[in-house]
């Protein structure tokens, strides 16, 4: 394997250029910005640019190595080694003018992650992860909330880009877990939520119908935080549940809850 210690100071810098890109651009009036799978899924020309910036960078320093970028698709190589990229997580509020966004980079090495790299430029968090060896904010070892019950709990989810064209878009479970947690939180960049999970600042989060790029890097920063994660539904794409274990599990008994409700209706 490569040394992935020597790797990781080069994917910060990288984030650093792009994020500073991003900000340099955020709330230009004369921003391009299209629709992809729906209305409400945008993609803007600084996310192409972005993701232009991250696989120039990859290809260079490891073109032997597969690339899987949310813009791009996938580019196949005969590697060990497959890189999970989302140039601009949070792509709605950043053409919006929000400053609510994130760039997510993760390495697999044989079907695992073992890199991740999560960055808020406008807050300039910089979260990290090596597998087996913890996670990190701007260079400080962080971990996952320890609350037990859901009543003193911040969650944090989303709601997917096909909300209108199936009942199974969030809503119900939106609405029994915001009347059971301290609140809910919808930031809107699903790769900052799970870093934010994984540094404490919200107790859990959950979401449906993500994609890898969403979560590869996220994922590895909670479980290197010392939290757990439950995959809840396998019809919806990449669904779920982050935490400590305690919460994880009682997110997970509402959401049950919820779906016997509505099954019985």
């Amino acid at each position: 394997m490569i040394n992935l210690s020597e790797v990781l100071p080069q994917i910060e810098k990288l984030a650093i250029k792009v994020g500073t890109m991003q900000e340099e651009n955020l709330g230009r009036k004369d921003l391009k910005i299209q629709s992809k799978s729906s209305g409400i899924d945008l993609v803007t020309e600084i996310d192409q640019q972005s993701e232009k910036m991250i696989l120039g960078f990859i290809r260079e320093i490891y073109p032997d190595h597969a690339i899987l970028a949310e813009e791009s698709g996938r580019f196949e190589q005969d590697s060990e080694y497959l890189w999970i990229v989302d140039p601009l997580d949070g792509t709605t509020n950043y053409a919006q003018g929000l400053p609510i966004f994130s760039i997510s980079i993760a390495l697999e090495y044989q079907g695992e992650t073992v890199l991740g790299v999560v960055y808020s430029s406008v807050t300039d968090q910089m979260f990290t992860a090596i597998k087996g060896q913890g996670a990190y904010l701007n260079g400080i070892r962080i971990g996952v909330s320890t609350k037990q019950e859901l009543l003193d709990c911040v969650l944090a989810t989303g709601f997917p880009y096909d909300i209108t064209e199936t009942p199974h878009n969030n809503i119900a479970y939106f609405n029994e877990l915001v009347l059971k947690t301290r609140a809910v939180r919808r930031m809107g960049s699903a790769a900052y939520d799970l870093a934010l999970v994984a540094a404490g600042r919200f107790d859990g989060f959950w979401e449906m119908n993500l994609s890898p790029w969403d979560v590869a890097a996220g994922m590895l920063l909670v479980t290197e935080a010392g939290g757990s994660i439950i995959h809840f539904r396998d019809d919806r794409k990449v669904s779920i549940i982050c935490g400590n274990s305690v919460i994880c599990q009682k997110v997970h008994d509402e959401i049950q809850h919820t779906d016997k409700k509505k099954a019985a209706q």
